[in-house]
């Protein structure tokens, strides 16, 4: 952030505005902190560094609680201890389930969506799972929609 103090708002690119904007939700004290999508306009270093930035700042220096609605899953699987979904009609009605632990929570959420994920070896990283690929038809059968640990 040092570099970017020398900088005027108005020069900033989406990417340096989205740091800023998480350091400043951040440094506002509160006893929840809500953040929407504080992965956008990031690349996948910096958005593997405000993953750690937030869940360590948040939860072990501040011991607070974050509400943080994301869609990079790779950031999510991170990130998240417990997840809420939500069931029914898109555009009609919908109910939000009680929170609920990583693994049940993405679990709930990639059936809804008939895709499974596995944890990349090498990387570590979520990866789909090929539509009715062996991988794919395994873990649907065993009802392991995502796979955080490799076995």
């Amino acid at each position: 952030m040092e570099t970017l103090s020398k900088t005027p708002v108005a020069a900033l690119s989406g990417g340096q505005l989205q740091k800023l904007a998480i350091v400043i939700c951040l440094g506002t004290p509160a006893d929840v902190y809500l953040m929407d999508e504080p992965s956008a306009f990031l690349d996948c270093e910096q958005r593997a560094l405000v993953t750690k930035v937030c869940r360590s700042w948040i939860v072990t220096h501040l011991e607070r609680a974050g509400f943080i609605i994301e869609h990079d899953i790779l950031m999510a699987s991170a990130l998240y201890d417990r997840v809420i979904t939500f069931e029914g009609t898109p555009g009609l009605s919908c109910t939000a389930l009680t929170p609920v632990g990583l693994s049940i929570g993405f679990n709930r959420f990639l059936t809804q969506l008939k895709v499974t994920l596995r944890r990349d070896p090498v990387s570590s990283r979520p990866r789909i799972n090929k539509k009715n690929s062996a991988l794919d038809r395994k873990q649907k059968e065993a009802g392991q929609y995502f796979v955080l640990e490799e076995d």
